[in-house]
């Protein structure tokens, strides 16, 4: 029952929708959010790629082999929508190319675009309680009266150079393609204002029904294969 194959790779591929889908829904007023997308190819294209590197690769198995299989994850880059205020520890940043910076529980330097900020114990975080760095990634202490929006450090760096850790913060895989934007920083944040997620809720809802439909067209034609090779198999046994 070649036909099997290609139908069970499909529904796992909705399911995995499925739950990308789920998850960019879930995050769709999180400030800064961006969704995650992925494209999908077959077996045979993975094979093609795999034999310019090997040609000790067989391909006996490549006769109408057409199962389906997850290619990649992307993170769509759109800014989201803008939102004022009104807030002095809103900000949000003008290209979708900049960061701010963060550190983690670890000690470690992460990103994130979520500029809601809030002030604990006079030092400058994140919502998540994470420190805000400065152009020199020390963390920012806040006092009354003191302008500090200058301080934030900002830095620059392709979508492609970060991984995503949880659902809203980013590491670096590569610091030497990472810019630091030491000079005024006016001109990448806005002040008193937040940077929504870019998922659009009804085009996420539709392409999740979507999924759940195709997922189930699967599992209707796999239980129809299994029908026919029963009603089959009956029919070869009553002749004998």
């Amino acid at each position: 029952m070649n036909s099997n194959y290609p139908l069970a790779a499909a529904m796992i591929n909705q399911l995995n929708r499925v739950d990308m889908l789920s998850n960019n829904l879930a995050n769709a007023n999180t400030n800064g959010y961006k969704q995650t997308s992925m494209t999908e190819g077959t077996f045979n294209n993975y094979l093609t790629k795999a034999h310019k590197h090997s040609p000790l690769i067989s391909k006996l198995n490549t006769i109408n082999n057409n199962v389906p299989k997850l290619d990649s994850k992307f993170t769509n880059e759109e800014l989201g929508s803008l939102v004022q205020t009104g807030n002095g520890l809103d900000f949000a940043l003008k290209h979708k190319d900049t960061f701010f910076k963060v550190q983690n529980s670890n000690g470690e330097m992460i990103l994130t675009r979520d500029g809601s900020f809030k002030v604990v114990d006079n030092l400058l975080v994140t919502s998540e309680n994470l420190p805000v760095l400065s152009a020199q990634n020390e963390p920012i202490e806040i006092e009354e009266g003191e302008e500090f929006s200058n301080l934030i450090g900002v830095v620059r760096t392709n979508f492609n150079n970060l991984e995503k850790m949880g659902n809203n913060n980013y590491t670096i895989i590569n610091q030497n393609e990472m810019e630091n934007l030491a000079e005024d920083n006016t001109q990448y944040i806005l002040s008193g204002t937040l940077e929504k997620s870019n998922v659009n809720a009804v085009n996420t809802m539709v392409a999740l029904i979507d999924a759940h439909r195709r997922f189930e067209q699967s599992q209707k034609a796999i239980q129809s294969l299994g029908e026919m090779s029963t009603a089959l198999l009956e029919k070869i046994g009553s002749n004998k």
